[in-house]
């Protein structure tokens, strides 16, 4: 049987994450907050921002920016975690 949690980004209880996903603290908060699928529309979220933001993942300061999206997106903390303003998905009408 898989581990519940109440995800903070489904607003329910749903199965949870094998391990955390993240170094550190923030790692172990994710893991006991967040379910497989609140992660997982997470990673859906991060590929948007990084494209949009043009974010190199091998740049500490674009790692800050990542970490305060996550944040935002994960918890609803700080200001950070929508998408990007004026943000039109593939398909999508402006």
């Amino acid at each position: 049987m898989s581990r519940m949690v109440f995800c903070q980004v489904l607003k329910r209880e749903a199965p949870g994450l094998e391990s955390p996903p993240y170094p550190g603290e923030l790692g172990v908060r994710i893991f006991e907050n967040i379910s497989a699928e609140g992660w997982g529309k997470w990673l859906e979220r991060l590929t948007t921002i990084i494209n949009e933001n043009q974010l190199n993942t091998a740049d500490p300061g674009s790692l800050d920016v990542i970490e305060q999206h996550m944040l935002g997106f994960l918890f609803g903390e700080g200001e950070m975690g929508q998408l990007p303003e004026g943000f039109v998905a593939p398909g999508g009408k402006k």
